[in-house]
């Protein structure tokens, strides 16, 4: 006779918090609904290591238990990426050209989720939770709807059996803009935050990611926090 598995805490919450703009915001979104929160960051390697000390930033502001993970050795295999390879350029431009495919990270959505899904299992998490939104699809594979829905069917498979959390991703439609609105009426504190792939002390301004943090901001008529390097050049959004 089978087992039932004991059921999941449904006020608790796995976040995979990189210190971004979006994440930090997924943290406001899930700490106004009352989750109790267990955030997770990922230590690859990555050129903009100022992220995890923002991620910690975060944690903090909302009381949330926070784990860095270490996959620095995973990193360092993931040649080609403007992120883990000191060897390629971060590129400057709009966020949906096609030169920020240099920035996309092998696979690292699904190994950064299913990390999350196993702390998620491990502490009955009723819910994992990821900050992907609709601007990411143009660059990213694993931030598009059909990624979401096939690590659903994943997540169901490798754990049957167990207290299984729902994967959800609030924003996967929203516009970036959306999000600095929604931070923003959350009191989210987006100036902890962190967006710059560059390495810097400073935001650049003129990186992909900094240059749609840029666009967010002014799009949604929200006061940008953030002091960068270069605040005025701008970038025309190639055509679709």
């Amino acid at each position: 006779m089978s087992q039932t598995p004991a059921s999941t805490d449904p006020f608790t919450a796995v976040i995979v918090l990189s210190g971004g703009m979006d994440s930090t915001t997924l943290t406001a979104h899930y700490a106004a609904l009352g989750y109790q929160l267990i955030a997770v960051t990922a230590d690859y390697g990555q050129r903009h290591r100022q992220e995890i000390e923002s991620a910690r930033a975060v944690a903090n502001h909302y009381g949330a238990d926070h784990h860095v993970v270490d996959l620095r050795g995973y990193g360092a295999l993931l040649h080609g990426s403007a992120l883990t390879d000191a060897d390629v350029e971060v590129p400057d431009g709009h966020y949906a050209e096609d030169s920020m495919r240099s920035t996309v990270v092998p696979n690292r959505n699904a190994v950064l989720a299913n990390v999350a899904v196993g702390v998620g299992v491990a502490n009955r998490a009723a819910t994992v939770a990821l900050g992907m939104h609709a601007g990411d699809h143009f660059v990213y594979p694993d931030c598009r709807p059909a990624f979401v829905d096939a690590l659903r069917s994943l997540v169901d498979v490798a754990n049957e059996g167990f207290p299984t959390p729902r994967v959800e991703a609030p924003f996967l439609t929203w516009s970036k803009a959306d999000i600095a609105t929604h931070g923003a009426r959350l009191n989210a504190p987006l100036d902890l935050s962190w967006s710059c792939y560059k390495g810097g002390e400073t935001h650049c301004g003129t990186c992909g990611t900094c240059y749609e943090r840029r666009e967010a901001f002014r799009d949604a008529g929200v006061e940008d926090p953030t002091a960068y390097v270069d605040s005025v050049t701008e970038f025309t959004a190639p055509r679709s």
